[in-house]
């Protein structure tokens, strides 16, 4: 009998990465794969444990997959992922319905684990978390299939003080050139169109294999990928951010100017105690040098508040910043005191209310910002990547050059025409919304 699998992936595009390989190891084996919990023989739950809301949430699926083992269909359920790495022993100790856990660099193993659990085993999983990459490519997509995420690397050097990804992900390490290029003509192969680069830290991509940083080369050997329209750059860190990458955003057309920056905070002093290389000075000279040799870039950055010990002076220090630097795209996190990292045992650490207040305050300016660069777009015309059709209606959903999938904003296309997915179109734009931009198609054509 075939034994039906349920998989649940959390958290970040990177951990997607790890499950769709799982995926496409588990059906290779001959399982059968299936999207509904409540049928399935076996459930998988990829986790993700890097703030405080998403332990919360991968506590909550493990304990809803653990009613359906008492009281419906599942036979087994395994844990994976970054909460199975860091909590192995209180998962096991606490959720006795966890018939097996598996570490961070252990997913490929996941069709041993799951033959182990099927005759009645607990399984436990790990290995060193600063292993050498595993080379598999070969993947389920579990996005829409148009668009796919490329992890170029594995771990964290930069040691800032909030984080817990080098103790569950380990150093850094970069994949080899020729293995990435092998795996983008996989997912081209599939329909990919929109390839999105991720890691922890993508702009140190190949220090450690190459001795010196390569993401440059390896974005010109992607350009080289006939079938490949965009490429877009996601985790860069300003301060290693070369003139030789921004040299090669500008001239190759298929990267998108589009550049995800965590910057965290721009006070000098939150800064080094966050354990970032940057100052505002440096951020400030980095941000005039982008928009300067590359006028039309869209930056996207994250900012977190209520870090430990953050006065009320250097919140206004991010406020300001946050007026003066415009930033296309921002996202902000309340900070979460994280055990095991040096900034948990900070003293003055805030309290909660003001945390999230300060947050709201940020986001606030940041939905007047882009409410006042979205208007600059009206009149204009955009190319725009097809999502989707609205159900009922004559408008389809897709993004520009400007929107990375599910974190920024949309357009919205009037047409009685139908396109696919995937497709890209030209659209005037006619309205401005605070995110998103609506507009019709003046010229279609899909390449």
């Amino acid at each position: 009998m075939t034994l039906n699998i349920s998989f649940i992936s959390l958290g970040c595009d990177k951990n997607l990465v790890d499950s769709e390989v799982m995926l496409y190891l588990l059906k290779k084996a001959g399982f059968s794969l299936i999207s509904d919990e409540s049928l399935a023989d076996i459930i998988v739950i990829n986790t993700c444990c890097f703030i405080q809301d998403a332990k919360e949430e991968s506590i909550e699926n493990i304990l809803e997959a653990a009613e359906y083992k008492k009281h419906g269909n599942c036979k087994i359920l395994i844990v994976t992922g970054c909460m199975a790495e860091r909590y192995k022993e209180e998962i096991l100790s606490e959720i006795p319905e966890v018939d097996a856990i598996v570490g961070t660099t252990s997913y490929k193993e996941i069709v041993d684990v799951v033959k182990e659990a099927i005759k009645g085993k607990k399984v436990q999983k790990f290995s060193d978390i600063n292993i050498r990459l595993n080379e598999q490519y070969e993947r389920i997509l579990t996005t829409a299939g148009y668009y796919g995420y490329l992890k170029i690397s594995e771990g964290c050097n930069n040691a800032c003080t909030y984080c817990v990804i080098p103790k569950i992900r380990g150093t850094y390490r970069s994949r080899s050139i020729e293995s990435l290029i092998k795996e983008v003509n996989y997912l081209v192969n599939q329909g990919v169109r929109e390839l999105i680069i991720v890691a922890q830290d993508t702009t140190r991509y190949g220090i450690d294999l190459y001795g010196e940083k390569r993401l440059p080369m390896l974005l010109k050997e992607l350009c080289k990928i006939e079938d490949l329209k965009w490429i877009r750059l996601l985790y860069t860190y300003p301060e290693e951010i070369t003139d030789e990458l921004i040299e090669v955003i500008a001239t190759e057309n298929k990267i998108c100017n589009y550049l995800d920056m965590p910057i965290q905070h721009s006070n000098n002093f939150v800064l080094k105690r966050m354990g970032r290389k940057s100052t505002r000075e440096d951020l400030i000279i980095l941000i005039n040098k982008l928009r300067e040799r590359i006028p039309d870039i869209c930056l996207r950055t994250t900012l977190i508040t209520g870090f430990p010990g953050e006065t009320d002076e250097e919140f206004e220090d991010m406020k300001e910043f946050v007026k003066t630097m415009k930033f296309d795209r921002l996202g902000v996190f309340a900070y979460s005191k994280e055990e095991g990292t040096p900034a948990a045992k900070m003293k003055n650490q805030i309290p909660k209310k003001i945390k999230d207040y300060r947050k709201d305050i940020i986001m606030d300016m940041q939905r007047l910002i882009c409410a006042e660069k979205s208007k600059e777009f009206v009149g204009k015309t955009m190319e725009v990547l097809i999502d989707g059709k609205i159900a009922g209606e004559d408008v389809y959903c897709g993004r520009t050059y400007r929107d990375a999938p599910d974190i920024d904003g949309l357009v919205f296309v009037k047409t009685k025409n139908e396109f696919l997915s995937g497709e890209f179109v030209q659209v005037k734009i006619s309205q401005a919304q605070e995110y998103d931009l609506i507009g019709e198609i003046i010229d279609e054509f899909s390449q």
